[in-house]
């Protein structure tokens, strides 16, 4: 992360390990967070769709909060993803956040299933109370929320949302997206970042990305394309990212964020890959597959236990 705020580089998704039982696995948690130092990563993000938010609890959230930022204890930055459909409970979560310690929180539009849906004025406004926290936000732009992200309305909040300034686009054609939001918003698009694991991060790099949000399964090789790229050696970024391309669709299409976790539990970083029902485990012939496309790559996240 540069001085001046902007987030650049590789900002991976931590993984929520739990127990066989379901229970969190809190020393785990900190295995979790120490691999992802190791990495030498720029940052990290807690709490986000690829650490399974949507099956913890809120006494869990909150203890999970307080132990990450206690346990990095500044060594890297943390982002703090705080996504409610009520907007006070959104805006609770980002001054918890802001209290611990946390450089930035993440949060996706107001949505609950498929037809709760913010509109632009209450999106708007959801932002703009979370911003009276006094934390720097990041936009995710995701699919999974459903709710339209046009660019005119993500520039007027960068624009009149002091705290609005990161931005996490992971929609389709998100190149596209990338690129027209930086010609409009300006100086406002503090960072903008991609997501989806990386499998568009060329395209998105290219069109002014200044980093990217990834799973924790390769993120050292994730950040060796954007420094490149970054650099200046867009050659280097090519056949960099040419090679780790098949483990990233492998994780993208085949194994979401099932993926890192059965990669930690390959390098002895956490003991189990239990997701919580109704999620499925991971079907062994796509661990086998997904290992087999990490192995010649040597993550850290395979190795990091022994």
């Amino acid at each position: 992360m540069s001085v001046q705020g902007q987030l650049t580089g590789a900002w991976p998704v931590a993984p929520t390990p739990f127990h066989d039982d379901g229970a969190l696995d809190m020393d785990g948690m900190r295995r979790v967070l120490d691999c992802i130092i190791d990495q030498g990563v720029d940052g990290v993000c807690i709490l986000a769709n690829f650490s399974e938010q949507f099956l913890i609890t809120d006494e869990e959230r909150e203890a999970l909060t307080r132990l990450s930022l206690d346990h990095v204890a500044g060594r890297i930055p943390v982002i703090v993803t705080i996504s409610h459909y009520a907007t006070p409970i959104a805006v609770a979560r980002a001054r918890l956040a802001r209290d611990l310690g946390a450089v930035a929180v993440m949060m996706m539009p107001p949505y609950h299933g498929a037809l709760l849906k913010g509109t632009a004025e209450q999106t708007y406004a959801q932002f703009a109370a979370v911003g009276e926290v006094g934390i720097p936000i990041m936009i995710q732009d995701a699919p999974l929320s459903g709710v339209d992200l046009p660019v005119p309305l993500l520039v007027r909040m960068a624009r009149e949302i002091e705290m609005v300034q990161h931005f996490k686009i992971e929609c389709p054609q998100a190149a596209v997206k990338l690129r027209a939001l930086i010609a409009e918003g300006g100086g406002a698009i503090v960072s903008p970042l991609d997501g989806e694991e990386g499998i568009t991060m060329l395209p998105d790099l290219d069109a002014g990305a200044t980093g990217t949000m990834c799973s924790a399964m390769i993120s050292e090789h994730i950040a060796e394309v954007v420094a490149a790229h970054r650099g200046g050696d867009r050659d280097k970024a090519v056949a960099l990212y040419t090679r780790i391309l098949p483990a990233i669709n492998h994780e993208n299409r085949l194994c979401g964020f099932r993926a890192a976790k059965a990669a930690m539990v390959e390098g002895k970083v956490f003991a189990s890959d239990f997701c919580r029902h109704p999620v499925p485990p991971l079907a062994s012939e796509l661990r086998a597959e997904l290992l087999g496309h990490l192995r010649p790559l040597d993550p850290i996240s395979m190795k990091w236990g022994h």
